[in-house]
């Protein structure tokens, strides 16, 4: 089954997919997902992709390809710049609730499990908030060749001109004024 229209959340109730056989499936398009980031992390783009879902025997199996862009800035040269991303998610969902009983189910086996709410709703948020917190650029650059910042002056190395006049030198150190490396 396929959801046409699109979903502006990463939040969908399942108990219909749990009360499934086993191997069914839903298919969901995401549009303009927004999200609260990490400190440090802007989204500047809304989350798009794709999210399936499929009953598994013990629960729900998400996989996920989503994309997105974060705003930045240069790591050589501190100019604005956007770094896309696309990752993949791939997580099994636990039930917390039982669908036929409404009792709690037992989580001592697996604490660290990934679970649904108590209303049989898998809330992706969390998942998806990791995931593009690990794809985030170490150090990203407007351009591969960018040359970084004037130690002098501090401006893009690329804009303006940076001859600047030498300070005076310690005269201790005049020497090395001339100092050429041998090839």
């Amino acid at each position: 089954m396929t959801d046409a229209s699109g979903d502006r959340s990463l939040s969908w109730n399942v108990a219909g997919l749990l009360a499934d056989g086993v191997g069914a499936t839903r298919t969901y398009d995401v549009h303009d997902v927004s999200i609260e980031l990490p400190e440090g992390l802007e989204l500047a783009e809304p989350i798009v992709g794709q999210v399936r879902l499929s009953r598994t025997n013990r629960g729900i199996l998400v996989g996920a390809r989503l994309a997105t862009s974060l705003a930045g800035e240069c790591a050589r040269c501190l100019r604005p710049l956007t770094s896309p991303i696309d990752f993949e998610l791939e997580e099994e969902y636990l039930p917390s609730v039982d669908l036929t009983s409404g009792r709690p189910v037992q989580t001592d086996a697996e604490p660290e499990a990934l679970r649904l709410t108590d209303h049989h709703e898998l809330d992706l948020e969390p998942s998806v908030r990791d995931a593009i917190s690990l794809a985030e650029p170490i150090a990203p650059l407007d351009r591969p060749d960018c040359p970084g910042l004037c130690v002098v002056c501090g401006l893009p190395l690329d804009e303006g001109d940076h001859d600047h006049p030498d300070d005076d030198i310690d005269p201790r150190l005049e020497a090395l004024k001339g100092f050429r490396p041998v090839d």
